[in-house]
């Protein structure tokens, strides 16, 4: 399958198990000596292969990229086993780390896979000129990570594993969320050794 299709499939995905709106998140996957995104204002229902944009590793952005084209460049830099990233705007995610507090996963799989999320605190209106740098920097030591009120950026070598990465921490989020809500996140077990 062409990558930029695959690319498309993954996005719809994102929309369709609600982890975006029908025109939040963006996507990217590696191409070379760039790498394939959705394009500023992209919606999910009709995104098309064609209409994704690529991008150089160095030199200027297209116009019609996603506002977080820097970003995802940045990521691609620092991460140089990254073949995708993804950026979604998981509600439970965004909900349980609103506090600004990195987010430690209660469930098994959670503690597995990530043990601790970080989340980057950035004033909304700085987040363009911010985040490129401070995300990329998480996610060189880290699968996942979480700005803030904005929702989640996750990295892989994979498209797959991307996508992985994405579901899984909202999932955990989720599952913290129901444990609260259930009065048992105080008898969660104990986190992985040495943690």
């Amino acid at each position: 399958m062409d990558i930029r299709q695959d690319l498309v499939r993954v996005y719809r995905w994102l929309r369709r198990h609600g982890l975006n709106d029908s025109h939040s998140g963006n996507a990217s996957v590696r191409d070379g000596d760039g790498f394939w995104i959705t394009p500023s204002g992209a919606g999910a229902d009709r995104l098309r292969a064609r209409d994704l944009v690529r991008c150089p590793l160095e030199g200027p952005l297209p116009k019609a990229a996603s506002l977080d084209a820097p970003l995802h460049r940045a990521v691609y830099r620092a991460q140089p086993e990254a073949a995708a990233v993804l950026h979604s705007h998981g509600p439970a995610t965004i909900a349980v780390t609103l506090d600004g507090r990195d987010f430690h996963p209660v469930d098994f799989e959670g503690q597995y896979y990530f043990r601790r999320v970080p989340v980057l605190r950035m004033p909304y209106g700085a987040y363009l000129e911010q985040a490129p740098a401070a995300v990329a920097a998480a996610l060189a030591e880290h699968p996942v990570a979480v700005v803030c009120g904005h929702g989640a950026y996750a990295w892989g070598s994979s498209l797959d594993l991307a996508y992985k990465w994405t579901c899984s921490l909202e999932s955990s989020a989720r599952l913290w969320l129901l444990a609260r809500q259930a009065g048992t996140l105080a008898a969660a077990p104990e986190p992985f050794p040495g943690e």
